[in-house]
């Protein structure tokens, strides 16, 4: 045991320590950038800007509707306003093929595929037969695409009257002629709605 404890001092006044901190400055080179080869320079890369495909469509679209409405929606002969609830649509009809524009995009895509809404657009042609010998171009706004479909309809109807004042009666015998004058109710002081009222308390 003795000679064991005397082998491990000698072991360890063999090592040293050295606490001495240097007190020389140690010196980082760093490569200057313009000595570098213009393959290794970092550049910053250049900003892609690309038009995504819808906003390429709608840019051609409103080229085409453009093209085929010389001097605007005012300047046309076959024109009607349409109204409903607090959407406004003009409407100008063309011999074509029975496409629908609105805001220049197709009219599948503004009203976002919904079969009444779109039913509601075609409904006057259908009535005369005129489905796939017209083409329908519309400017709307307010209200949401439910009044605006409603409203394009009333506006085709008009329309199509200055075809042919033939089309009144069939028209009018389907009720596309009148103006929907029905409006969201105003509310009342004390109510919560304009007529739905708080739950009554008797004390």
């Amino acid at each position: 045991m003795a000679l064991a404890v005397s082998s491990l001092t000698a072991s360890l006044s063999s090592l040293s320590f050295s606490s001495r901190v240097s007190d020389k400055p140690i010196a980082l080179s760093f490569q200057r950038l313009s000595s570098l080869p213009v393959s290794l320079r970092h550049r910053p890369a250049p900003l892609a800007i690309s038009a995504s495909a819808a906003e390429l469509e709608t840019a051609d679209l409103e080229k085409y509707v453009k093209s085929r409405l010389p001097g605007g929606f005012a300047a046309q002969t076959l024109i009607g306003t349409g109204r409903r609830k607090s959407a406004i649509a003009r409407v100008v009809i063309q011999e074509g093929t029975g496409k629908v524009y609105i805001n220049y995009r197709d009219a599948k895509e503004y009203l976002q595929g919904n079969p009444l809404w779109l039913q509601y657009v075609k409904v006057p042609l259908v009535t005369l037969g005129y489905e796939s010998s017209y083409d329908v171009f519309v400017k709307a706004h307010g209200g949401g695409l439910s009044g605006q479909a409603q409203a394009i309809s009333l506006g085709v109807a008009r329309a199509l009257l200055k075809v042919s004042e033939d089309h009144k009666a069939p028209l009018r015998k389907e009720g596309l002629l009148t103006r929907d004058s029905r409006v969201v109710e105003r509310k009342k002081p004390g109510l919560k709605k304009a007529r739905k009222a708080p739950q009554y308390s008797k004390r």
